[in-house]
């Protein structure tokens, strides 16, 4: 049987099944039969290529991609962006995609530019100016501006703000407080990471039972967690049986 009518009728099968299942019109069934090739290519464009673009899946392949392909795309994008409307919105969001691409100093300098009159209280602005900081290694000064945040805002909540604060104490060495930050943390986090970090210090402290049980029940609770908490944590839960493997 020619390799080209196996390929054909594969993908005429697919195209069929494909039609059926997502309930499309059933006129498409005899434009597939009556012409393979030619009937299979328009219903690839007319109606499976439009819902590939919608779905998130693709749109982060391709953001991705993009990445790659062009890394500071985005940055230049926003960078326009700032130049354009000047507000503080858009010089943070060129700040944070600093940090992303590694430029974490010129983003402090960008976040001090915005902590200013009517915003230089503003704990969302605080929070992403410690994140720039301790991205560039700066420790200490990332929890000195965590502390002027809460100062500021006493009602403010955040879980990754207080995971950074953890981090930012661990960071300067302070590792008796940063344990307690972690032991609060690891109890309500929505993610992996606080557990997997808390299990971490507690090795290095040389509390090798406490930090075993903590990524038992941590890698317990994710066996019964939804797919979609699985998928997301998979690098952390990784992490978390690795560190497992290694007490």
């Amino acid at each position: 049987m020619p390799i080209l009518y196996i390929v054909t009728l594969a993908v005429q099968i697919t195209c069929i099944v494909h039609c059926i299942k997502t309930q499309r019109n059933m006129m498409w069934i005899l434009a597939l039969v009556f012409m393979p090739l030619l009937g299979a290519a328009i219903y690839a464009i007319v109606e499976i290529l439009p819902d590939l673009t919608r779905s998130r899946g693709t749109r982060r392949a391709m953001r991705g991609l993009r990445g790659t392909l062009n890394p500071e795309g985005d940055l230049r994008r926003l960078e326009n962006e700032v130049k354009v409307t000047g507000n503080v919105h858009s010089r943070q969001r060129y700040a944070d995609e600093l940090v992303r691409l590694g430029r974490a100093n010129e983003a402090v300098e960008v976040y001090k530019n915005c902590l200013t009159g009517v915003f230089a209280e503003d704990p969302k602005l605080l929070l992403g100016f410690a994140q720039a900081q301790f991205a560039a290694g700066l420790p200490a000064g990332t929890r000195a501006t965590l502390d002027d945040l809460i100062a500021k805002n006493p009602d403010f909540k955040s879980a990754d703000g207080h995971l950074l604060y953890a981090r930012a104490l661990e960071g300067e060495g302070d590792t008796d407080k940063a344990l307690a930050e972690y032991s609060t943390l690891a109890e309500y986090f929505p993610g992996a990471e606080a557990g997997v970090r808390y299990a971490r210090l507690l090795k290095r402290k040389g509390h090798t039972t406490q930090a075993r049980k903590i990524l038992e029940n941590l890698l317990d609770r994710a066996k019964f967690a939804p797919a979609h908490y699985r998928r997301a944590q998979r690098d952390w839960l990784d992490q978390a049986e690795s560190e497992l493997r290694g007490l």
